[in-house]
């Protein structure tokens, strides 16, 4: 029997968004959070060769550097994790070395970004390099990790239940997240995160809705936030997959 869920986004851009889920168990929120930090793979810079290097660092230090650069991950298909992009760098001082110096062999993996600072060259002093970058996963090395901010918590309703008794002194009642007030989905940064201001002189009751999850997520550019929980879900599917048709050995 397939399971309903219910998909509803509160804040939405490209690379950062909330959003919530109805229907699923906290086992299932999760795993859905692990494998978006663990399980989806993205393209990372993995090995440097270097032409000239005559800045103040070390040739380590700007490998791992240009390691971290978040690189455009290309739809699913694309690559197999033993294919390799080569990007290059070819920069002489004065001057800063930025991702966007990064000239790729593929348009499908480029820098996400174009302003990471990579390195200061002063006057005379050249970086020159050619990169392979390969698919790989955020379980095996963080560089591959496209969620670099992924979490979750239960989504809570309020309850007024009347208003404070007469002579009661009221006091600042902090919630983070997102609250559903009479069926509506309200960030709480809304009202500064403080229930006394979004309800002032009234008794209030915050419970937790049962199997219903806000998830906060951001990337590092890899793919889009719509992207990243599809290719988490589907790696979920696969692993439950593979773990059937074991059991059925």
């Amino acid at each position: 029997m397939t399971e309903e869920y219910d998909v509803e986004f509160v804040e939405r851009e490209d690379r950062e968004a909330r959003f919530l889920v109805r229907g699923v168990t906290p086992a299932f929120a999760n795993g859905i959070r692990r494998a978006m930090i663990a399980d989806v793979p993205t393209m990372a810079i993995d090995t440097v060769r270097f032409v000239e290097n005559s800045s103040v660092m070390f040739d380590e230090q700007l490998a791992l550097r240009l390691g971290l650069v978040p690189l455009t991950t290309p739809p699913v298909g694309e690559f197999g994790e033993d294919d390799t992009v080569t990007l290059s760098i070819d920069v002489e001082g004065p001057a800063t070395a930025y991702s966007g110096d990064l000239v790729t062999s593929d348009d499908l993996v480029r820098p996400a970004d174009e302003n990471v600072p990579i390195i200061e060259l002063k006057d005379g002093q050249r970086l020159e390099a050619e990169a392979d970058a390969v698919l790989d996963r955020g379980k095996d090395h963080a560089k591959h990790q496209g969620g670099v901010a992924v979490g979750y918590r239960h989504l809570q309703r309020i309850e007024v239940d009347g208003d404070l008794p007469e002579f009661e002194e009221e006091e600042p009642r902090i919630i983070r997240g997102v609250v559903e007030d009479d069926g509506e989905l309200v960030p709480t940064s809304e009202f500064d995160h403080d229930l006394s201001n979004r309800y002032p002189g009234k008794q209030v009751r915050v419970e937790d809705v049962p199997n219903a999850f806000v998830f906060h997520v951001e990337t590092d550019g890899s793919f889009t936030i719509e992207e990243l929980v599809t290719r988490a879900a589907e790696t979920l599917e696969a692993r439950a997959t593979e773990l059937e048709e074991a059991v059925q050995l």
